[in-house]
């Protein structure tokens, strides 16, 4: 029998605080378990959650499929290292590109490792192909990761004097700006990298006119197209992935956040015509490492047999109308974005605080900007839990006085 020594939450806040790098401004509370929709915190207070870990708790928390896969998998092989292939790795990398029509996949422990590795990509391929070009344009408003490179390739002004000098070589032009992209792509150009629908920016959609334009301006001039789908991919979007709304396939897509239900996995997928690594150029402690690759498998599985970026698409539509009924009496922009990847605006600058009456009130959302809030419920939502999650928004928006 295992005992478990149980821990007052002031002391186990006392310790965080005395133990873990600020880096993240948390609120004082500490969560011990989930099931579903829902968290409980250490003094059992309940959560209805509609952040979704950022996208990642696509299948809900704790869902049988990955304690099924990590339990099954840890039994056999946990690590080969990287220099072996492993059985889990080699069907998945099959199961994800018969899925998505790319040829090869490379596989990392998070999103940011799986766009650095496009990065590089792109600059192989400028290399060998385009007389050395390195530069790469990314969006005004993007988000690509945390590392050095894909902070310079995130198109947050902030981040651009933080950790000085940023990698150089990246152009920043709005999205859906055809004009500023094609003034920003120049013989320096060997690569265009976009989100489908930037999340952290904000919840905007790319228009299908321009994804257009900028595919074929990728074929004429042999730029690599780089699709982040780290977080619209596997179902989010209510599409199996976000390219699918577009009809259009890029060059390369990077997938994390629900790839791996919560287990930490990246994916790397990259058309033959680009596959210009060779051995040694890329590599990682963890790629393709087994409980991950299971995990992974069984993600993707449960994603496909239940439909889920169908349910995606229908919670959306419902979500959508269920905000649309309240925004008047709220002073709500209209809700925008695609799937379960879904955004409104504020009447008031007041985001912070909306978030922080809605955690008492039991409803987990997030503020990207001081006047947005951005909902990414896991895909297993329900029409009930959405009915939940707008009797305690309204709560909450009394609370903070937004009604009109």
């Amino acid at each position: 029998m295992i005992h478990v020594r149980k821990t007052t939450t002031p002391q186990l806040l006392a310790d965080a605080e005395q133990t873990i790098m600020h880096t993240a401004v948390r609120p004082g509370i500490v969560m011990e378990r989930g099931e579903g929709m829902y968290l409980w915190d250490t003094d059992g207070a309940r959560y209805l959650d509609f952040i979704g870990g950022w996208a990642v708790t696509c299948l809900g928390h704790s869902p049988a499929a990955i304690r099924d896969a990590l339990s099954s998998q840890s039994s056999m092989l946990v690590n080969a290292s990287p220099a072996f292939y492993n059985r889990p790795m080699i069907e998945f990398a099959k199961q994800l590109t018969e899925l998505s029509g790319y040829d090869k996949a490379f596989f990392a422990s998070s999103g940011a490792e799986a766009n650095e590795g496009a990065i590089k990509l792109a600059r192989k391929h400028g290399a060998l192909h385009l007389g050395g070009a390195y530069g790469i344009v990314t969006m005004t408003g993007s988000f690509h990761g945390r590392t050095l490179a894909t902070m310079s390739a995130t198109g947050k002004a902030r981040w651009q004097s933080l950790f000085a000098p940023s990698m150089p070589g990246f152009k920043h032009v709005p999205l859906n700006d055809w004009n500023g992209l094609l003034a920003a792509v120049d013989g320096n150009t060997c690569a265009i990298m976009l989100e489908l629908v930037q999340g952290e920016g904000g919840v905007h959609p790319a228009d299908a006119d321009y994804l257009g334009k900028v595919r074929e301006l990728c074929d004429e001039r042999g730029i690599m197209l780089i699709f982040d789908e780290i977080q619209t991919g596997l179902g989010r979007t209510g599409k199996m992935f976000a390219s699918g709304h577009y009809g259009i396939q890029a060059d390369v897509m990077t997938l994390g956040k629900g790839i791996g239900g919560g287990f930490p996995l990246a994916a790397l997928l990259v058309r033959d015509r680009f596959n210009v690594f060779e051995p040694g150029d890329q590599g990682g402690t963890y790629t393709g490492q087994p409980l991950a690759m299971a995990v992974g498998q069984a993600v993707v599985r449960e994603i496909v047999t239940r439909q889920l970026a169908r349910n995606a698409e229908l919670m959306g539509e419902c979500l959508t109308r269920r905000i649309n009924e309240v925004a008047e009496a709220y002073r709500l922009s209209p809700i925008r974005g695609k799937g379960l990847l879904l955004a409104f605006d504020l009447p008031v600058p007041c985001g912070a605080e909306l978030v922080a009456a809605c955690l008492r009130e039991g409803l987990l959302i997030n503020s990207p900007h001081p006047s947005t809030i951005r909902l990414m419920p896991p895909l297993i939502v329900s029409e009930e839990d959405i009915d939940a999650m707008l009797d305690l928004l309204c709560r909450a928006m009394d609370t903070v006085r937004l009604r009109s």
